[in-house]
Protein backbone atom coordinates (compact mmCIF):
# COMPACT_ATOMS: atom_id res chain seq x y z
CA UNK A 1 0.00 0.00 0.00
CA UNK A 2 1.09 3.48 -0.91
CA UNK A 3 1.48 6.20 1.37
CA UNK A 4 2.52 9.54 2.04
CA UNK A 5 6.00 8.65 3.77
CA UNK A 6 7.05 7.26 -0.07
CA UNK A 7 8.02 8.53 -3.41
CA UNK A 8 5.33 6.56 -5.36
CA UNK A 9 4.34 8.47 -8.25
CA UNK A 10 2.30 6.28 -9.36
CA UNK A 11 -0.65 7.96 -7.07
CA UNK A 12 -3.49 9.73 -9.36
CA UNK A 13 -3.16 13.22 -8.91
CA UNK A 14 -5.96 15.03 -7.40
CA UNK A 15 -5.32 17.98 -6.41
CA UNK A 16 -7.05 21.17 -4.27
CA UNK A 17 -6.62 24.17 -2.88
CA UNK A 18 -7.31 25.32 0.77
CA UNK A 19 -6.82 28.52 3.23
CA UNK A 20 -5.99 28.28 6.98
CA UNK A 21 -4.98 30.94 8.88
CA UNK A 22 -1.83 30.45 10.91
CA UNK A 23 0.10 32.83 12.98
CA UNK A 24 -2.78 35.71 12.58
CA UNK A 25 -2.06 35.33 8.75
CA UNK A 26 -4.11 33.39 5.98
CA UNK A 27 -2.03 31.10 3.60
CA UNK A 28 -3.32 28.99 0.72
CA UNK A 29 -2.22 26.04 0.51
CA UNK A 30 -2.51 23.67 -2.80
CA UNK A 31 -2.31 19.66 -1.79
CA UNK A 32 -2.92 16.09 -3.75
CA UNK A 33 -2.92 13.01 -3.59
CA UNK A 34 -0.43 10.86 -1.84
CA UNK A 35 0.63 13.88 0.83
CA UNK A 36 -0.26 14.13 4.23
CA UNK A 37 -3.15 15.85 5.79
CA UNK A 38 -4.67 16.40 2.48
CA UNK A 39 -7.36 18.92 2.80
CA UNK A 40 -6.88 20.72 5.71
CA UNK A 41 -3.61 21.71 7.91
CA UNK A 42 -3.52 19.00 10.64
CA UNK A 43 -3.95 19.62 14.31
CA UNK A 44 -0.31 18.22 14.84
CA UNK A 45 1.19 20.76 12.15
CA UNK A 46 -0.36 23.88 13.86
CA UNK A 47 -0.15 22.72 17.51
CA UNK A 48 4.28 23.01 16.57
CA UNK A 49 3.61 25.73 14.38
CA UNK A 50 2.45 28.13 17.46
CA UNK A 51 4.46 26.67 19.93
CA UNK A 52 7.55 27.07 18.37
CA UNK A 53 6.93 30.52 16.77
CA UNK A 54 6.07 31.50 20.44
CA UNK A 55 9.69 30.87 21.84
CA UNK A 56 10.87 33.80 19.35
CA UNK A 57 14.14 31.97 18.90
CA UNK A 58 16.25 33.44 15.94
CA UNK A 59 17.91 31.11 13.36
CA UNK A 60 17.51 29.55 10.38
CA UNK A 61 15.55 26.55 10.57
CA UNK A 62 15.07 22.90 8.73
CA UNK A 63 12.12 21.32 8.36
CA UNK A 64 12.44 17.67 7.88
CA UNK A 65 8.96 15.49 6.66
CA UNK A 66 7.97 18.98 5.06
CA UNK A 67 4.70 17.55 3.17
CA UNK A 68 3.51 20.02 1.45
CA UNK A 69 4.57 22.81 3.37
CA UNK A 70 2.58 24.12 5.58
CA UNK A 71 5.31 24.59 8.73
CA UNK A 72 7.82 25.87 7.21
CA UNK A 73 6.13 27.85 4.77
CA UNK A 74 4.38 29.60 8.01
CA UNK A 75 7.65 30.40 10.44
CA UNK A 76 9.58 31.19 7.47
CA UNK A 77 6.42 33.88 6.62
CA UNK A 78 7.21 34.98 10.39
CA UNK A 79 10.60 35.19 9.95
CA UNK A 80 11.90 36.68 7.50
CA UNK A 81 15.24 37.35 8.44
CA UNK A 82 16.17 33.47 8.54
CA UNK A 83 15.97 30.65 5.89
CA UNK A 84 13.96 27.59 6.15
CA UNK A 85 15.05 24.52 4.57
CA UNK A 86 12.01 22.10 3.91
CA UNK A 87 13.10 18.33 2.82
CA UNK A 88 10.74 14.96 2.37
CA UNK A 89 11.46 12.19 0.74
CA UNK A 90 8.41 12.32 -1.35
CA UNK A 91 8.83 14.48 -4.78
CA UNK A 92 5.26 15.05 -4.91
CA UNK A 93 5.24 16.75 -1.74
CA UNK A 94 8.45 18.70 -2.77
CA UNK A 95 6.79 20.18 -5.36
CA UNK A 96 3.89 21.46 -3.80
CA UNK A 97 5.81 22.73 -1.46
CA UNK A 98 8.02 25.14 -3.92
CA UNK A 99 5.01 25.74 -5.67
CA UNK A 100 2.64 26.62 -2.20
CA UNK A 101 6.13 29.15 -1.16
CA UNK A 102 5.38 30.84 -4.45
CA UNK A 103 1.70 30.90 -3.69
CA UNK A 104 2.21 32.99 -0.97
CA UNK A 105 5.06 35.05 -1.70
CA UNK A 106 7.66 33.12 0.47
CA UNK A 107 11.34 34.27 -0.46
CA UNK A 108 13.05 32.76 2.11
CA UNK A 109 12.82 29.11 1.50
CA UNK A 110 14.63 26.12 0.59
CA UNK A 111 12.69 22.97 -0.68
CA UNK A 112 14.28 19.86 -1.75
CA UNK A 113 14.17 16.14 -1.18
CA UNK A 114 15.75 14.14 0.71
CA UNK A 115 15.21 10.70 2.68
CA UNK A 116 15.87 12.34 6.29
CA UNK A 117 19.33 14.26 6.63
CA UNK A 118 20.29 12.30 3.50
CA UNK A 119 20.47 15.25 0.83
CA UNK A 120 21.33 18.01 4.05
CA UNK A 121 24.65 19.87 3.77
CA UNK A 122 24.78 22.28 6.01
CA UNK A 123 24.10 23.10 10.14
CA UNK A 124 20.90 24.91 11.23
CA UNK A 125 20.07 27.04 14.51
CA UNK A 126 16.69 24.74 14.96
CA UNK A 127 15.32 21.26 13.19
CA UNK A 128 11.67 20.91 13.64
CA UNK A 129 9.26 17.77 12.36
CA UNK A 130 6.35 16.44 12.70
CA UNK A 131 7.73 13.22 11.77
CA UNK A 132 5.96 10.89 9.52
CA UNK A 133 4.36 7.91 12.14
CA UNK A 134 3.28 5.72 9.54
CA UNK A 135 6.47 5.22 8.41
CA UNK A 136 7.30 3.70 11.69
CA UNK A 137 9.40 4.10 15.11
CA UNK A 138 12.45 3.55 13.17
CA UNK A 139 12.44 6.76 11.21
CA UNK A 140 11.33 8.72 14.09
CA UNK A 141 13.98 7.70 15.92
CA UNK A 142 16.71 8.43 12.53
CA UNK A 143 15.08 11.92 12.62
CA UNK A 144 16.36 12.32 16.44
CA UNK A 145 19.59 10.61 16.27
CA UNK A 146 20.97 12.25 13.23
CA UNK A 147 19.65 15.85 14.12
CA UNK A 148 22.82 16.12 16.38
CA UNK A 149 24.90 15.93 13.45
CA UNK A 150 22.75 19.04 11.32
CA UNK A 151 22.62 20.92 14.45
CA UNK A 152 24.82 24.11 15.43
CA UNK A 153 25.61 24.20 18.77
CA UNK A 154 22.69 25.09 20.91
CA UNK A 155 20.80 24.48 18.50
CA UNK A 156 17.30 22.79 18.86
CA UNK A 157 15.17 19.80 18.02
CA UNK A 158 12.11 20.65 18.10
CA UNK A 159 9.14 17.43 17.16
CA UNK A 160 5.50 17.02 17.70
CA UNK A 161 3.96 13.44 18.70
CA UNK A 162 0.97 12.04 19.24
CA UNK A 163 0.98 10.00 22.75
CA UNK A 164 -0.54 6.99 20.91
CA UNK A 165 2.11 7.60 18.62
CA UNK A 166 5.02 6.87 20.61
CA UNK A 167 5.89 10.30 22.22
CA UNK A 168 7.29 8.52 25.56
CA UNK A 169 9.09 6.55 23.10
CA UNK A 170 10.25 9.65 21.61
CA UNK A 171 10.91 11.88 24.59
CA UNK A 172 13.29 9.14 26.22
CA UNK A 173 14.99 8.83 22.38
CA UNK A 174 15.47 12.56 22.76
CA UNK A 175 16.86 12.18 26.50
CA UNK A 176 19.56 9.50 25.30
CA UNK A 177 20.48 11.26 22.32
CA UNK A 178 20.65 15.10 23.63
CA UNK A 179 21.29 14.06 27.71
CA UNK A 180 17.63 16.75 27.99
CA UNK A 181 14.30 17.21 26.76
CA UNK A 182 11.62 19.11 27.77
CA UNK A 183 7.94 18.88 27.02
CA UNK A 184 6.93 22.72 25.61
CA UNK A 185 3.45 21.52 25.29
CA UNK A 186 0.93 19.09 25.63
CA UNK A 187 -2.47 19.82 23.48
CA UNK A 188 -5.10 17.46 22.97
CA UNK A 189 -3.31 14.30 22.75
CA UNK A 190 -0.20 16.01 21.12
CA UNK A 191 3.55 16.42 22.88
CA UNK A 192 5.82 19.36 21.26
CA UNK A 193 9.41 17.89 22.73
CA UNK A 194 12.44 19.85 22.32
CA UNK A 195 15.74 18.81 22.79
CA UNK A 196 18.83 21.40 22.81
CA UNK A 197 22.59 20.67 22.00
CA UNK A 198 24.77 20.96 24.19
CA UNK A 199 29.08 22.31 23.35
Amino acid sequence: MSHYFTNDEGVKSDEKTFQAEVLGKVFKFITDSGVFSKGELDLASRILIETFAALNLPGDVLDVGCGYGPIGISLASARPENTVHMVDVNLRAIDLAKRNAELNGIKNIQAYESFCYENVKQTFTHIISNPPIRAGKKVVHQIIEEATDHLEADGTLTIVIGKQHGAASAQKKMEEVFHNVQRLERKKGFWVLQSVKKH
